[in-house]
Protein backbone atom coordinates (compact mmCIF):
# COMPACT_ATOMS: atom_id res chain seq x y z
CA UNK A 1 0.00 0.00 0.00
CA UNK A 2 1.04 3.66 -0.59
CA UNK A 3 0.72 7.11 0.15
CA UNK A 4 -0.17 9.55 -2.60
CA UNK A 5 0.83 12.99 -1.86
CA UNK A 6 -1.11 15.61 -4.46
CA UNK A 7 0.64 18.18 -4.75
CA UNK A 8 4.55 16.92 -4.22
CA UNK A 9 7.09 19.54 -4.83
CA UNK A 10 10.93 19.26 -5.20
CA UNK A 11 10.98 22.71 -2.91
CA UNK A 12 12.62 21.96 0.28
CA UNK A 13 10.38 24.78 1.57
CA UNK A 14 7.14 23.19 1.16
CA UNK A 15 5.24 21.46 3.62
CA UNK A 16 4.64 18.65 0.76
CA UNK A 17 8.21 17.87 0.80
CA UNK A 18 8.64 17.74 4.35
CA UNK A 19 5.64 15.38 4.29
CA UNK A 20 7.36 13.17 1.43
CA UNK A 21 10.53 13.00 3.35
CA UNK A 22 8.71 12.01 7.19
CA UNK A 23 7.03 9.51 5.34
CA UNK A 24 9.88 7.83 3.88
CA UNK A 25 11.89 8.05 6.83
CA UNK A 26 8.56 5.95 8.58
CA UNK A 27 8.99 3.50 5.88
CA UNK A 28 6.23 4.31 3.62
CA UNK A 29 5.71 4.02 0.11
CA UNK A 30 5.20 7.42 -1.55
CA UNK A 31 3.66 8.64 -4.80
CA UNK A 32 4.43 11.82 -5.86
CA UNK A 33 1.81 13.72 -7.65
CA UNK A 34 2.03 16.82 -8.88
CA UNK A 35 2.44 19.61 -11.57
CA UNK A 36 6.42 20.80 -10.38
CA UNK A 37 8.88 18.33 -11.87
CA UNK A 38 11.87 16.70 -10.22
CA UNK A 39 11.62 14.11 -7.67
CA UNK A 40 11.52 13.93 -4.22
CA UNK A 41 14.01 10.87 -2.26
CA UNK A 42 14.33 9.46 -4.81
CA UNK A 43 11.02 9.08 -6.66
CA UNK A 44 9.93 11.03 -9.83
CA UNK A 45 6.83 13.72 -9.33
CA UNK A 46 4.42 12.54 -11.94
CA UNK A 47 2.26 14.97 -13.57
CA UNK A 48 -1.37 14.53 -14.44
CA UNK A 49 -3.83 11.85 -12.87
CA UNK A 50 -1.34 8.80 -13.26
CA UNK A 51 -3.19 5.52 -12.75
CA UNK A 52 -1.90 4.30 -9.33
CA UNK A 53 -2.98 0.86 -7.93
CA UNK A 54 -2.57 0.35 -4.17
CA UNK A 55 -3.26 3.71 -2.35
CA UNK A 56 -4.33 3.64 1.26
CA UNK A 57 -4.10 7.53 1.56
CA UNK A 58 -3.97 10.63 -0.36
CA UNK A 59 -2.27 13.45 1.60
CA UNK A 60 -3.28 17.01 0.36
CA UNK A 61 -1.11 19.88 -0.18
CA UNK A 62 -3.54 21.42 -3.20
CA UNK A 63 -5.49 24.02 -1.91
CA UNK A 64 -9.56 23.97 -2.56
CA UNK A 65 -9.33 26.14 -5.23
CA UNK A 66 -7.85 24.09 -7.46
CA UNK A 67 -9.30 20.23 -6.04
CA UNK A 68 -12.20 19.85 -8.16
CA UNK A 69 -9.90 19.22 -11.48
CA UNK A 70 -8.98 16.35 -9.33
CA UNK A 71 -11.94 14.92 -7.98
CA UNK A 72 -12.92 12.18 -9.80
CA UNK A 73 -9.41 10.80 -10.10
CA UNK A 74 -9.12 10.88 -6.15
CA UNK A 75 -12.67 8.95 -5.87
CA UNK A 76 -11.54 6.45 -8.26
CA UNK A 77 -8.19 5.73 -6.43
CA UNK A 78 -10.33 4.42 -4.18
CA UNK A 79 -8.11 5.45 -1.05
CA UNK A 80 -9.14 4.03 2.72
CA UNK A 81 -8.74 7.63 3.71
CA UNK A 82 -7.96 11.47 2.14
CA UNK A 83 -6.52 13.95 4.81
CA UNK A 84 -6.75 17.79 4.45
CA UNK A 85 -4.03 19.03 5.90
CA UNK A 86 -3.95 22.65 6.85
CA UNK A 87 -5.29 24.75 4.16
CA UNK A 88 -6.79 22.11 2.34
CA UNK A 89 -10.47 21.46 4.10
CA UNK A 90 -12.75 21.28 1.79
CA UNK A 91 -16.97 20.15 2.66
CA UNK A 92 -17.66 19.24 -0.49
CA UNK A 93 -14.66 16.62 -1.67
CA UNK A 94 -15.29 15.31 2.10
CA UNK A 95 -18.69 14.68 1.84
CA UNK A 96 -18.02 13.28 -1.61
CA UNK A 97 -15.33 10.82 0.08
CA UNK A 98 -18.00 9.47 2.68
CA UNK A 99 -20.50 8.80 -0.22
CA UNK A 100 -17.45 6.60 -1.30
CA UNK A 101 -16.68 5.17 1.62
CA UNK A 102 -13.16 7.02 1.95
CA UNK A 103 -12.60 8.40 5.54
CA UNK A 104 -11.71 12.45 5.01
CA UNK A 105 -9.39 13.20 8.13
CA UNK A 106 -9.41 16.77 8.81
CA UNK A 107 -4.97 16.69 10.37
CA UNK A 108 -1.48 17.85 9.91
CA UNK A 109 0.54 14.49 8.09
CA UNK A 110 3.32 15.71 9.68
CA UNK A 111 2.02 16.23 13.13
CA UNK A 112 0.24 12.67 12.47
CA UNK A 113 3.49 11.07 11.82
CA UNK A 114 5.16 12.53 14.67
CA UNK A 115 2.73 11.33 17.29
CA UNK A 116 2.02 7.90 15.51
CA UNK A 117 -1.30 8.31 14.83
CA UNK A 118 -0.69 8.27 10.95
Amino acid sequence: MSTLILGATPNPNRYAYLAAQRLTQHGHKIVPVGIKHGEVFGVPIQQGRPQVKNVDTVVLYVGPKHQPAYYDYLLELKPRRIIFNPGTENPELMRLARTHDIEPILGCTLVMLASGTY
